[in-house]
């Protein structure tokens, strides 16, 4: 990949304006694509798990917050079906893209800053997969750890009904460079701030399966 990325720019309704480097889409809050796939699994009473990913503190947007599974921007004159190649170089994720299930398209606008603003045609997909996340490997650059979240004690984070919840999951050892299980304790805003619709659709889609 080139040292600069370049981005497809469109209108909220996607209609493609042309393209722009991806400090340009970032300062001007130019309407970009996203590729998202959540990874998730059913426990033995058939409760669903979602996995997150840390975000490293180093990111320039939501760092050390926890995040989509797998996430990246899509790069110019790509589709979303390209961004299948995220979760091989995020998490070690060899997968077909006719793995993952497409469950819809979403936008999200995040005003960061007056010099940063991130505005976001997110295209989610849906994979499950029981491996363990020892088994994992994971780009150290992007991320420091996963954790596996109950859906439904999320939904209870954000509507208020909890103040935290426990989950299961591996950081990144930094003498080892392995990855250590733990269980940590999260608060509704150690989570990026997606919107309503986001999650709804989110949700609403995971319930059909």
């Amino acid at each position: 990949m080139s040292e600069t990325e370049f981005f497809d720019i469109w209108t909220k309704d996607m209609m493609k304006l042309g393209t722009a480097s991806r400090q340009e889409v970032h300062a001007k809050g130019l309407w970009h694509q996203t590729f998202h796939c959540w990874i998730m699994k059913r426990d033995a009473k058939g409760q669903i798990d979602l996995l997150f990913q840390r975000r490293h503190p180093n990111k320039d947007v939501f760092p050390s917050l926890l995040d989509t599974s797998c996430a990246g921007h899509l790069q110019a004159g790509e589709d979303a079906r390209d961004g299948v190649r995220e979760l091989e170089e995020e998490l070690g994720l060899a997968v077909a893209v006719e793995d993952l299930t497409y469950i819809g398209r979403v936008a999200q606008e995040h005003i960061l800053s007056p010099h940063l603003i991130d505005r976001e045609l997110n295209h989610v997909f849906l994979y499950e997969s029981e491996r363990p996340l020892v088994d994992y490997r994971i780009q150290t650059e992007e991320l420091t750890g996963l954790y596996w979240v109950g859906m439904r004690a999320f939904q209870e984070l954000r509507r208020g009904e909890r103040d935290q919840l426990t989950s299961t999951g591996v950081y990144v050892d930094e003498a080892s460079g392995g990855l250590t299980e733990e269980q940590a304790k999260w608060r509704l805003t150690d989570f990026t701030p997606n919107s309503d619709e986001y999650y709804q659709l989110l949700f609403d889609q995971i319930g059909k399966r």
